[in-house]
């Protein structure tokens, strides 16, 4: 289950020890906990600070048994150069009297080996309920920038563009700070469609580690005329292997989080890959570009699946249906019912003017506001506000007026039992005929 989805944030665990067996011993106590976690162990101790800063722990344990240093002055390092972490020492049946030792060096406290998950459960609630209850409430506001991402189970779909349109829309509407993120590695496009020509990217951060700050980000990131500021992807060249870590784009992205009040991000075709679910464990809000083709309706259950398997419900992933009134296309009552999901938003189809637009690097929602594509993506956007801001009550009034009645998807026989078949009794004949009764 993610962090947005079950209300509880992830936490890196980072332990320091030269034994195998306390390794399996505390990823094992971690698993019979239910502890939502990420595990890192570095058994060589002169790695342990760059391991540190690299991944960004949440807390750090540090085992009393290391030959080739002394655990009690790496703990004093570790809380000295590793900020906003809780180091806690772990300690043998042996070994009690490093326990004041450990604390007066700066660890919050510590674990008897063997570890207990009830002891390990406990020590780590309250060692975390300590951390929280000592932010400040600024840095409690800094961290509250709203991530939607878009992304899609069938390439050529639309999804930079609707990204790109919608992160326009949102600072338009809301006057507030827009970040946009290039997160589709294999297929970048933001640089084109925006027209953006800069050689910043965000692999010139990923090579920082932990070093990463504001400043950094703000010296990467490309403004662009609508007033959004956009983190490019490299060409797809091989550039981020290896760089691009869980860990590292977390960094990044909790920075983005600080810095603007809305964080979109262009994730296209997800992998099954690191970086992806790096941005879907932060993601607010998940949306899901479908067309209204075959190909398109049979991969999009394999990724609903693989939402929901990683705690994403239905409220948090929105289903969009981009061409929408292409002639030919599915019936949009018939994709609800084939994935049993409220479709949030019909773009309608004008593929001629998208494709102008792109090739101008003027978005639809600065160049052609009025047109059909441009207003429903305006909508979405407007929806995502109302929703978002909704659930810290900040909802305008001005904005609840604008919300249309959401729609109940209409009861049918769903014609989508041909992903079986090749075309059904209907062939292509009936498709076509059924395209053009309309798709409401």
């Amino acid at each position: 289950m993610t962090a947005k989805a079950s209300g509880r944030a992830w936490r890196r665990i980072l332990l320091i020890s030269e034994s195998e067996g306390t390794s399996d011993e505390l990823g094992q106590a971690l698993a019979e906990t239910g502890f939502e976690h990420q595990f890192f162990w570095v058994s060589q101790p002169d790695l342990a600070l760059s391991r540190a800063q690299d991944t960004a722990p949440d807390i750090i344990l540090v085992d009393d048994e290391l030959e080739g240093a002394n655990a009690i002055a790496l703990i004093a390092q570790l809380v000295r150069r590793v900020p906003r972490v809780e180091v806690l020492a772990l300690l043998g049946a042996g070994a009690v009297a490093k326990a004041s030792q450990a604390v007066l060096s700066g660890a919050r406290g510590f674990i008897m080996k063997p570890v207990q998950p009830d002891e390990l459960m406990t020590t780590l609630e309250h060692v975390l309920t300590h951390r929280s209850s000592a932010e400040s409430p600024a840095e409690e506001q800094a961290s509250k920038g709203r991530v939607i991402i878009f992304c899609i189970p069938k390439g050529g779909t639309g999804c930079s563009t609707l990204a790109i349109n919608t992160a326009v829309s949102l600072r338009m509407i809301t006057g507030q700070p827009v970040a946009l993120i290039d997160a589709d590695y294999l297929a970048p496009a933001l640089d084109v469609a925006l027209n953006l020509r800069s050689e910043r990217n965000i692999s010139d951060l990923l090579l920082r580690g932990a070093g990463v700050d504001e400043e950094l980000v703000m010296g990467v990131l490309v403004g662009h005329a609508s007033g959004i500021q956009v983190l490019l992807a490299p060409l797809p060249t091989g550039q981020l292997t290896g760089t691009a870590s869980p860990p590292r784009l977390h960094h990044i992205l909790v920075l983005l989080q600080r810095m603007f009040a809305w964080v979109v991000v262009d994730l296209g075709l997800p992998r099954c890959d690191h970086s992806a679910r790096a941005f879907m464990d932060e993601a607010d809000r998940i949306v899901m570009l479908v067309s209204p083709e075959m190909v398109a309706l049979r991969n999009a259950p394999l990724m609903l699946r693989r939402l929901q398997a990683r705690g994403f419900s239905d409220d948090k992933v929105w289903l969009v249906i981009n061409r929408a009134t292409m002639r030919g296309g599915i019936r949009v009552r018939d994709i609800e019912e084939r994935l049993h999901l409220v479709v949030r938003q019909r773009i309608p189809d004008d593929q001629a003017l998208t494709t102008y637009s792109i090739n101008l690097g003027v978005p639809l929602a600065m160049g052609y506001r009025r047109s059909a594509v441009a207003l429903a993506v305006r909508e979405l956007a407007q929806r995502l506000v109302t929703d978002l801001l909704a659930e810290t009550a900040e909802t305008p009034k001005e904005w609840r007026a604008q919300m249309p009645a959401k729609k109940e998807p209409a009861s049918m026989r769903s014609l989508l039992n041909r992903l079986v078949p090749a075309w059904g009794r209907r062939g292509r004949r009936g498709l076509a005929k059924q395209g053009q009764e309309g798709t409401s």
